[in-house]
């Protein structure tokens, strides 16, 4: 069965009805090595082809489907036809050539990339797979097609008819059908890098930034000073799954349950990019973490989309539902939190505060939120679109008395069982990272919890990237710590020209970051310090400038180099040393190369970390060893 992307149930409600019964059909009769897309933009000039269909060996096909009956078509030539509608007769494009055209559009900016096309020979700069183009007429049949003068615009090899796609059909000849249209075969098979270039320049929502950690989805292409797309020699994109999950969410209340890492934000993003083109109410996100939300707000306004897709941290959403709605805030005080959702809790029993405002609502880091938040969250979605995403991984749960879902998903009003996906591969960390900070978690998690939604707390899984190993290094002081960081992110930047935004400084508690603070500024480095509520309020990670937060702060975030200091100190007075493992883990899977951790202190969480690590001294300047 061929993976349709946006997944067929999904796209039904926007297909006209021969659209969805082609739909079925390349599902049903092609194998699993298929990839089809419903109505994608190709090229800068957004023309669409109805269906877009990737086989490894076969090559890329694009399909035009028509419902067009016989009596519809008045006339035809090469370029235009003239059909019968309500309105009266309308000149349209010969859905051939509407199809040649967009074909073309595509295969020009495909022969752009140096990793698509042949090298030397006799086909040097021509693609290194076949491609083809057709049409679908869904309401004509092969005999009246037949009877008419229709095969002299629309050649009979390029035209699949209504009774070469029924269910009934037999799916080799159907194939059979797909690749008459094209006019050559080749022998050697894509490889996977390929189709993933491929599904690079078909997407750019896709893509995942190699830049800035701040770059969750790219700019437009650069170009050169001659106007040619610059592109990249190592291409990210959404792995299928990923891709797979964003754009068929749709309909219903989802759940991605995905380890540290899995893109469980990156699909958020793209999510939000994909409905905000579709839906007529605006989108809301949310999420616990104040700095995350700073970001996701930055990246939603890059890309333009911020007046449809708006984003918050919970507690400053209730406050602009109190102020949108005229409903007095509580007074400031010990539980002025508390109050604030209370309040608008109350406001929404009473209708003073309209349920249903949302096309669509997104939670990230959904195990940091209490029911009663999600029970008023679930009540903000319209009923019409019922569009709910919450996205959670208990091993990151490191707020509040509550430290994993403990309660029922549906028991809050999220309509999720059977609709739950879980994402174990981690994309963020290196192997070496990721396994290291896993072996410590584990002592303290249990991957065999489950809740009551059938979820297990599951153990991630590398995608295979490698790097140096993690470095514990012991100083005599808290002191020595702070200065060994600052001196080490200087080397960084002038011996490695190492960005200062790509460089992140994790620690416990408060007074570990005025320390922090004052050693880097000390060193001449310029720092972006999360000291307060205003501060992380104005985060922005493209800034050059490192990065200095708590490790609660940290959540959500990524940077190539990261220091996680006064691990001595850990668990904090009374703190449950489960929490605290998962805070530590919680900061350790922030890097994407290079981690660094210290203290100054012996203690068990030290212990686990040294039992772990391969070496313990020396760091350097480059991949932390010297």
């Amino acid at each position: 069965m061929a993976s349709l992307i946006p997944t067929l149930n999904s796209c039904l409600r926007r297909m006209q009805a021969g659209e969805k019964r082609f739909a079925r059909r390349l599902e049903s009769h092609l194998e699993d090595d298929y990839l089809c897309w419903y109505e994608l933009p190709v090229g800068n000039r957004q023309r669409y082809s109805d269906f877009i269909v990737l086989h490894p060996l076969r090559g890329l096909l694009l399909l035009e489907v028509k419902d067009w009956k016989l009596e519809t078509i008045r006339k035809m030539d090469r370029v235009t036809a003239t059909i019968v509608t309500s309105s009266g007769l309308k000149v349209v494009s010969n859905p051939l050539e509407q199809v040649r055209q967009c074909t073309y559009q595509l295969i020009n900016q495909l022969e752009k990339d140096p990793q698509l096309v042949v090298v030397e020979g006799r086909y040097q700069g021509q693609l290194v797979f076949p491609y083809g183009y057709g049409v679908v007429l869904t309401s004509i049949t092969r005999s009246q097609f037949e009877a008419t003068d229709l095969g002299e615009v629309l050649p009979p090899h390029q035209t699949i008819c209504k009774d070469e796609m029924l269910e009934s059909t037999d799916p080799e000849r159907f194939q059979e059908r797909l690749w008459n249209m094209f006019n050559v075969q080749f022998s050697r098979p894509l490889t996977l890098p390929q189709v993933d270039r491929i599904r690079w320049h078909l997407f750019p929502e896709v893509r995942i930034s190699t830049g800035d950690q701040g770059d969750l989805f790219p700019p437009e292409e650069e170009r050169a000073a001659d106007g040619e797309t610059l592109l990249p020699d190592i291409v990210k994109v959404m792995d299928m799954q990923q891709e797979l999950l964003a754009r068929s969410l749709g309909e219903g209340h989802r759940v991605i349950h995905g380890v540290a890492g899995s893109g469980k934000t990156l699909i958020l993003g793209y999510r939000c990019l994909y409905l905000a083109k579709l839906l007529h109410k605006p989108i809301l996100v949310l999420c616990y973490n104040i700095t995350l939300a700073a970001r996701l707000r930055e990246l939603m306004a890059e890309r333009g989309v911020n007046d449809r897709v708006h984003v918050y941290h919970f507690h400053d959403w209730c406050g602009e539902q109190l102020r949108s709605y005229h409903v007095d805030r509580p007074p400031m005080g010990e539980n002025y939190i508390g109050q604030l959702v209370e309040r608008v809790i109350g406001a929404v029993e009473k209708g003073t505060i309209p349920r249903g405002q949302y096309g669509a609502v997104m939670i990230d880091e959904g195990h940091d939120f209490e029911p009663e938040w999600l029970r008023l969250v679930v009540d903000m979605v319209d009923p019409e679109t019922d569009s709910l995403l919450l996205l959670y991984d208990d091993a990151q749960s490191i707020y509040g008395k509550r430290r994993t879902l403990d309660f029922t998903l549906s028991s809050v009003g999220v309509q999720a069982r059977g609709r739950t996906t879980v994402l174990k591969l981690n994309y963020r960390n290196t192997g070496e990272i990721l396994d290291f900070a896993f072996r410590f978690a584990s002592h303290y998690l249990s991957t065999s919890d489950r809740d009551d939604d059938h979820v297990p707390l599951i153990e991630p899984q590398s995608a295979g990237r490698h790097g140096p190993p993690p470095v514990v290094k012991l100083f005599a002081s808290y002191d020595e710590e702070a200065r060994y960081i600052a001196y080490l992110f200087r080397r960084l930047h002038q011996e490695r020209g190492t960005p200062w935004s790509e460089m992140c400084a994790i620690y416990r508690s408060h007074w570990m970051g005025k320390v922090l603070h004052q050693y880097l500024q000390d060193e001449g480095i310029p720092c972006q310090w999360l000291s307060d509520f205003r501060a992380k309020r104005a985060f922005s990670p493209s800034h050059d400038s490192v990065k200095l937060m708590t490790m609660h702060s940290s959540k959500g975030l990524e940077f190539p180099m990261v220091a996680v200091s006064g691990i001595g100190y850990m668990p904090v007075d009374e703190a449950e040393e489960k929490s605290e493992a998962k805070l530590l883990y919680v900061a350790m899977t922030r890097s994407t190369e290079n981690l660094l951790l210290t203290s100054h202190r012996e203690n068990a969480f030290l212990s686990r970390l040294r039992a772990g690590e391969p070496a313990m001294e020396s760091v350097d300047a480059g991949a932390l060893h010297a």
